[in-house]
């Protein structure tokens, strides 16, 4: 029965009309996928070596095991916000003699297979491999490596179980920052203990056991859960919920786009994949720490510090912005069908990547700690993603074709992605890296702030210019682009 259901599943895929239009986005996905496959798996064989080329007289393994507790909340994190439970159309057969329970065990079977289940085990298994050619206990290995298995499927099954509880995920980021916190300040030591508890399962395997006894019950939580939603009347019912109202008076200071302001916020905060796309951002904050604590980057390759300036206040900007109007495709016809200027449609949508852009620029502040050229660098980022990329995001928005459903998770699904997201990365990204290096290696590194800086400066001064040209260009094509997000995929 497994294998006919991965049948069906397997025609669906290639049956799909959109199967066709998107295999080229499909093609690159994967390339990006084997990017990182490839690149977890460098580090999985040549970790062990340069822990101990680093750490001199420092066991890697101990070393590994220190982190492993920040590790797996940052994964839990990260699955809250990327991940999803994958489904089948189970509608189709909920009328045939099948029990409810062999398809329940399938999707979550499924699940065990996940691409976040899997990328991890490229780290830990040539990690484990080295680490019995180096000499370590081979039993104790195994049970080790055991146990970061079903260390990696209990998070599978917990993320599903806490997935739209936003309670479970503030408490996740409180305590992932709190710990932090307590090693950084010396309050309490974190490393020492979380090493502790994985050295533990090293010297006992056995205590691998005991993990079994925790994935066994969120598997058993999760079946119980979708056991009881596998029915017809369940799959076909529409649930009535009431809409929460938020008071949203604040943005009537904005004039004329007020309304589509309060509409985009509504519209980011009820669906999934906006709601996915506005908490990374903050994510993004922590972007810097991995190349502003890291010395190679402002010695040698000093560009990739604008590339991260960049990330740091433009998460949301980058990632709401190259979707612009896609994300209102669903009512996109609605609304060409309504007596306003297409210019306010605009101008809410660049206020609104304007003012998270501000926001993070606020909250980026404690990267003066790492000195002040640093926070020059992401001074001038922030004015850039405001002056120059939330602009020519807008024009790019133009040229989307491509159909979103909100409702969709927005890990993997490539879905209102077309060849449009990828070229625009060039003038987004690189364009501002290039101005950077040229100045900062053949004028001065102070000038490489202020060349950035001075194109989202010229950018603002000649915003209104831009944006009649931005405007006219979405209704030259504005017959062109309800026609294509109309079409169901």
């Amino acid at each position: 029965m497994i294998f006919k259901f991965l049948s069906l599943e397997w025609k669906s895929f290639v049956r799909s009309a959109s199967f066709g239009k998107s295999l080229a986005v499909k093609i690159i996905m994967g390339f990006f996928a084997l990017y990182f496959i490839l690149s977890f798996l460098a580090i999985g064989i040549g970790g062990y070596y340069l822990i101990k080329k680093e750490l001199p007289g420092s066991d890697p393994l101990q070393v590994v095991n220190s982190f492993l507790l920040f590790a797996i909340l940052g994964d839990l994190i990260f699955r809250y916000l990327m991940q999803k439970l994958p489904v089948m159309n189970i509608k189709p057969l909920l009328t045939l003699p099948l029990k409810k329970s062999t398809l329940v065990h399938y999707v979550l079977g499924k699940s065990a297979f996940s691409g976040f289940n899997i990328l991890g085990l490229f780290f830990y298994i040539p990690f484990s491999i080295v680490l019995i050619k180096e000499g370590y206990d081979v039993l104790g290995v195994l049970g080790w490596l055991f146990a970061m298995i079903l260390i990696i499927q209990s998070a599978n099954f917990l993320n599903f179980l806490i997935n739209k509880n936003n309670v479970a995920l503030v408490g996740i980021v409180v305590l992932l920052v709190s710990l932090i916190g307590l090693q950084k300040f010396q309050i309490f030591d974190v490393v020492g203990l979380g090493g502790q508890m994985f050295d533990a399962i090293y010297a006992n395997p056995i205590y691998s056991l005991a993990i079994i006894i925790i994935l066994a019950t969120l598997y058993y939580l999760n079946f119980k859960q979708l056991r009881n939603l596998v029915y017809l009347d369940e799959a076909v019912a529409t649930k009535v919920k009431e809409a929460n109202s938020v008071d949203l008076s604040w943005a009537d200071k904005f004039g004329d786009v007020a309304p589509f302001i309060k509409n985009d916020i509504r519209l980011i905060w009820r669906n999934k994949r906006t709601k996915t796309v506005f908490l990374m951002s903050f994510l993004f904050l922590f972007y810097g720490l991995i190349f502003f604590t890291n010395d190679i980057y402002s010695t040698k390759m000093p560009a990739m510090l604008m590339f991260a300036a960049l990330f740091v206040t433009g998460g949301f900007t980058l990632n709401y912005g190259q979707f612009i109007p896609a994300w209102d495709s669903a009512h996109y016809k609605m609304l060409m069908t309504q007596s306003f200027r297409y210019r306010k449609f605009l101008e809410s949508k660049w206020v609104l990547m304007v003012s998270m852009t501000a926001i993070l620029y606020f909250l980026s502040i404690p990267y003066l700690y790492f000195g002040l050229d640093v926070f020059l660098m992401i001074t001038a980022g922030a004015i850039f993603n405001i002056g120059f990329n939330s602009l020519f995001l807008l024009f790019a928005g133009s040229f989307n074709r491509k159909r979103i459903d909100l409702n969709k998770s927005g890990f993997g699904n490539t879905q209102g992605t077309s060849a449009t997201q990828f070229i625009i990365i060039i003038p987004l990204m690189l364009f501002p890296m290039l101005v950077f290096w040229v100045f900062n290696k053949f004028v001065g590194h102070n000038s490489g702030f202020i060349a950035v800086a001075t194109i989202g400066v010229l950018g603002l001064i000649f915003k209104n210019y831009f944006m009649n040209v931005i405007e006219n260009k979405y209704i030259k094509d504005k017959h062109e682009m309800v026609a294509a997000f109309g079409k169901e995929e």
